[in-house]
């Protein structure tokens, strides 16, 4: 192959001069200072009103957690806190352009509880576990992989990991105790007529379900036979350079034997306690992995090929992929303003990961209203 001087002058340009005004993926060091973007490519000033925004708009729930979790879900019957909670701290986040620093808020530093972003950790192990063949296909039944019972029965039986991961399986049963049905009753008709309703075919309706949220993370860890905590430690966490300061918890209770070992099945959410607990940092490091398609690196941590699957919209749900939210147009939680393209995990109390891969961004805030997200993120966009 013959090699000109054009193409040896453009590749000392890229490895060079690319650098130095940010334009290469940056992947920061474990406990190293994160690097930060070129000043001179973006309006500070605007910036600064966005951050402001975040600040003067903090969550209105309480800080003492486990008093808003008991307030955010007191319609459903027999809710209780049954695994850790943790006191909040006030309104943090980040946000990366290719990787650097464009700015930071509040105490990025601090581990606190982040409740449905959790879910997208969840459905991460299970692209790890499609990567490393021990599910063949997101289309096959998890009762042929899980046969305790958790899926016998005409209609469970019908119940694939891509139903799961969509949250559209309308699973129908108990696990640690809470059943599905108590679980985000409707607010319209009596409690019976929720209990006693009609299944949705598999696939076809989506509700949002912690229970089936948590029947997915028992499932999985009996497909990796090892606790999922564990799991993302080794196989993507500290990878990517993640602190130790991280923790994923499961109701106090909810604990399974595989193999002879006890161990705990977490939960995909907090809205029972438990959880993912995080400090923005470490979920900005988790943001930046799914900005480089899984790549940190050089190292493909998490094939692209899930990442494209995960973000792909779900038939009952266009703003559904698995587990991960997405911008779309057509449905109801689309952000005005906002590049379609866009993907994001959401927590209770207004914790959010925002990926943008078309233009490297990432942005992680904490503690912000969640009704002001969309108007948060309209913001950051008219800082570049």
């Amino acid at each position: 192959m013959k090699i000109t001087v054009k193409a040896i002058l453009l590749k000392f340009i890229l490895l060079v001069f690319l650098p130095v005004f940010g334009q290469e993926m940056y992947f920061p060091k474990r406990n190293a200072d994160w690097k930060k973007f070129e000043k001179s490519t973006y309006n500070e000033s605007v910036l600064q009103d966005a951050v402001n925004f975040a600040l003067q708009n903090e969550y209105s729930g309480s800080k003492d957690l486990r008093q808003a979790i008991l307030k955010g879900f007191e319609r459903e019957p027999f809710h209780e806190i049954l695994g850790p909670t943790k006191k909040r701290g006030a309104p943090a986040g980040m946000i990366l352009k290719n990787g650097y620093l464009v700015t930071s808020w509040g105490d990025t530093k601090r581990v606190d509880m982040t409740f449905s972003v959790t879910k997208s950790f969840l459905s991460t192990v299970a692209g790890l576990a499609v990567d490393a063949k021990l599910i063949a296909d997101v289309n096959d039944k998890v009762g042929n992989y899980v046969w305790d019972g958790t899926f016998d029965g005409e209609h469970n039986n019908k119940i694939t990991w891509e139903h799961l991961l969509q949250q559209n399986s309308d699973w129908s049963g108990e696990l640690w105790g809470l059943k599905d049905w108590a679980d985000r009753p409707p607010r319209e008709g009596s409690l019976d007529d929720w209990k006693f309703r009609k299944l949705q075919e598999p696939g076809t309706v989506m509700e949002y379900n912690d229970v089936r949220v948590n029947v997915l993370a028992y499932s999985l860890t009996h497909v990796w036979r090892k606790p999922l905590p564990l799991v993302l430690k080794e196989k993507l966490m500290d990878r990517i350079g993640a602190s130790t300061t991280w923790r994923w918890y499961g109701y106090d209770h909810a604990w399974t034997t595989i193999d002879g070992l006890k161990m705990q099945s977490v939960t995909g959410g907090g809205h029972s306690g438990a959880g993912m607990f995080i400090s923005t940092e470490d979920m900005a490091r988790f943001g930046l992995l799914f900005l480089n398609n899984g790549q940190w690196n050089n190292q493909q941590l998490l094939s692209k090929e899930w990442i494209e699957l995960a973000t792909t919209p779900s038939v009952p749900n266009v703003n559904y992929g698995y587990m991960w939210w997405l911008n779309e147009k057509e449905g109801d939680r689309h952000w005005e303003g906002v590049p379609e393209h866009v993907f994001y995990a959401a927590g209770f109390g207004g914790n959010f990961i925002v990926i943008d891969q078309q233009n490297g961004l990432v942005i992680v805030t904490r503690w912000l209203e969640p009704s002001k997200i969309g108007e948060f993120v309209r913001q950051v966009y008219k800082t570049f």
